[in-house]
Formats: structure tokens, C-alpha cells, sequence
């Protein structure tokens, strides 16, 4: 459980800092004098993911241990799974921090001309697609994993209060993300999450990854709920 904790302390830290980086000044300057991308740009397409894709593969290790499920048609899909929505997050990055520097820099005022037309698709539109289809697969990955790897110790009562905790920065990004803004698919998705973590929590009872994204996910959309309603 201290590895389990530590790597979802990596993750809390990391929303801080997504917060921080899209929210601070001190990041909207240039990386480079040719000013292809700002640094807030340039850490949330490469600094950013790659701690949290770090943290998340080391949490799947973690979860899994020597089992003859290991070798299991299950295990592998679900690893299958784990890969390829690894590589559709990267590739959503990729696209929506370029194109999203230069919509801001560029298209503000012009959504017409073909080049804003499509600058602005893949910013809003076709990256949030390619980016919450890979949200899920890895979550949902995390969560089958542990499904098949249930925690072979009794979790303390430190060990709930900590997985909460982590839990809230979690929810608070969600909350942050559809609280105030126009809703759309990242509704869904949260949704769907939320729901297949009270499921496996129903069903297979107080396993570390089931407590966690049952209360982060579930405290954010509700939070956003009520933040919608009170618009």
C-alpha cells in the first residue's frame, strides 16, 4: 500500500500542477525565440503526461503480483487495453496543445478561413475525442487489472483516509473541468468511469483502486451537478 499511496500522491501532485501551469502568467511565454509553442503549451504536451503515464504504469505493476493470472487471455487484453489508450493520450496531447496555441494565437476572431476551420476541429473537437477514448481505456484498465489482482492485506483505516485524500484532488479535477464550463462528452466519460468503479466496489468490496476512483469520480460529478444547476 506505501507504493500505492506514493504513486497516487504523484498523480495529486500532478493535477496541482496542470492547474498551476494553465492558470499561472509565468507560463505563456515563449519555449523558443521562433515561439512555436508557449511553456504552458510545451508542459502539458510533455512534461505533465509523461509523470502522470509514469505514475499509472507504475501503479499497474504495483497492483499485479505473481499469479497464474499473469499468463491469462484476460490479463493480456486488458494490458492490450492499457497500451493502446497510453498511445491515444499521447497522441491527443500532440494534437490539442499545438493546435490549441495556435487557435488562441491565431483564430481568436477567425473561424471561417480553412486553416482556422480545421486548426479549430482538432482542437476542440477531434483531440478531446481521441484524448477521453484513451482516458478510459487506461482507467479502465487500472480497474480490471485490480480486478484481477485483488489486495491480499486488509486495508487500515490510514490506509481509506489516504486513498480519500487522493481521491479529493482527483475530484477536484474533475469538478474543475465540468463544474464551470459547457458540458459535453467529458460528462459522459466521468460518468461511465464513475459507474464501473461503484460496480467492481459492489461486487468485489474495498480494493484500493475501487475505493479511490469510486469516490474521486463520483464526488466530481456530483460537485459539477450541482455547480451546472446553480449556474
Amino acid at each position: 500500500m506505501k507504493k500505492i499511496h506514493l504513486l497516487l500522491a504523484v498523480q495529486s501532485a500532478v493535477a496541482i500542477l496542470v492547474s498551476v501551469n494553465r492558470l499561472g502568467t509565468w507560463t505563456l511565454g515563449y519555449v523558443l525565440p521562433n515561439e512555436f509553442l508557449r511553456w504552458v503549451d510545451f508542459n502539458n504536451m510533455l512534461v505533465l503526461p509523461l509523470i502522470s503515464v509514469a505514475a499509472s504504469y507504475l501503479l499497474k505493476k504495483t497492483i499485479e503480483y505473481d499469479s497464474p493470472r499473469r499468463e491469462s487471455k484476460t490479463h493480456i487484453a486488458w494490458n492490450l487495453v492499457f497500451i493502446v489508450g497510453l498511445y491515444l493520450l499521447a497522441a491527443s496531447y500532440s494534437d490539442h496543445e499545438v493546435t490549441n496555441y495556435l487557435h488562441q494565437r491565431f483564430c481568436r476572431t477567425d473561424t471561417i478561413s480553412d486553416l482556422c476551420r480545421i486548426i479549430i476541429f482538432n482542437d476542440d473537437e477531434f483531440s478531446h475525442w481521441i484524448f477521453f477514448t484513451g482516458f478510459v481505456m487506461v482507467n479502465a484498465a487500472i480497474l480490471f487489472i485490480q480486478n484481477l489482482f485483488p489486495h491480499q492485506e486488509n486495508l487500515t483505516g490510514t490506509d481509506f483516509a489516504l486513498l480519500t485524500l487522493n481521491a479529493l484532488f482527483l475530484g477536484a479535477g474533475v469538478f474543475a473541468n465540468l463544474g464551470f464550463e459547457e458540458i459535453g462528452l467529458d460528462l459522459y466519460v466521468v460518468a461511465l468511469l464513475a459507474l464501473i468503479s461503484a460496480y467492481l466496489l459492489w461486487r468485489r468490496g474495498r480494493q484500493p483502486m475501487f475505493i479511490y476512483y469510486t469516490i474521486a469520480y463520483w464526488l466530481g460529478l456530483l460537485g459539477s451537478l450541482v455547480a451546472q444547476v446553480m449556474r
